[in-house]
C-alpha cells in the first residue's frame, strides 16, 4: 500500500493540530474533553483518508509526540482511549459493511462498541475511582459513573458521526486529497 506524499503531508498537518488539540486541552482547562474529542477525531480522519495501517501508525506517533510534549500526561492517556475506540470502531465498521440487513449490521456495531468502551471504561471507574470522584466512594457513585459513562459514549459516538458526515465531508472536497 503506497501513500501519495499530499495525503502524507495531510497526516504530517492533521498529527500537529492532533497534538496541539491534546496540550491546549491543558491550557483551556474549561475545555479539556471537547479538545481531547477533537483530537481523537483526528485518528478516525486519518483512517478514513489513508486505512488501518497508516491510521494505526498515526495513531501512536501522536501518543508519543502527546506523552513527549502535553503537560498532563494523565490527558494523554484519555486521548488514548478515546483514540482506541474509534480505531476499532471504524475498523469493526469496514469489517461488517458485508451484513446485507442494515439494522443487523448497526446492532452488532453497537454491540462491539459498547464492548470496546465498557473494557476500557468499567475498569477505570472500579480500580481508579478517584480518577473519577475525589469524595468517598460507595457503590451508588460507581454504578452512577457507570450509567454516566455509557450515556457520554452514545454522545460521544453521536458527535463522531456528526463530525465526520457533515464537518469533515465539507473539508475533505475542498482538499481534494484523492487527485493525483
Amino acid at each position: 500500500m503506497h501513500l501519495s506524499t499530499k495525503k502524507l503531508a495531510f497526516l504530517g498537518l492533521l498529527m500537529a493540530i492532533t497534538v496541539l488539540l491534546i496540550i491546549l486541552s491543558e491550557v483551556l482547562d474549561f475545555n479539556t474533553l471537547f479538545l481531547l474529542a477533537g483530537a481523537s477525531f483526528c485518528v478516525g480522519i486519518a483512517f478514513r483518508e489513508s486505512g488501518i495501517m497508516f491510521a494505526f501508525g498515526f495513531y501512536f506517533a501522536s501518543l508519543i509526540l502527546g506523552f513527549l510534549l502535553a503537560p498532563n500526561k494523565l490527558y494523554c492517556i484519555t486521548y488514548s482511549a478515546m483514540g482506541l475506540y474509534l480505531l476499532i470502531s471504524e475498523y469493526s465498521y469496514d469489517k461488517l459493511i458485508n451484513i446485507k440487513s442494515p439494522n443487523n449490521r448497526r446492532i452488532f456495531l453497537w454491540i462491539i462498541k459498547f464492548a470496546v468502551f465498557n473494557i476500557m471504561y468499567i475498569p477505570a471507574v472500579v480500580f481508579l475511582p478517584k480518577l473519577f470522584y475525589e469524595g468517598d466512594i460507595f457503590k451508588g457513585i460507581l454504578a452512577a459513573f457507570i450509567l454516566v459513562g455509557q450515556i457520554a459514549l452514545f454522545v460521544y459516538d453521536m458527535a463522531y458521526n456528526y463530525f465526520q458526515r457533515y464537518v469533515w465531508g465539507k473539508v475533505r472536497g475542498n482538499l481534494k486529497l484523492n487527485e493525483k
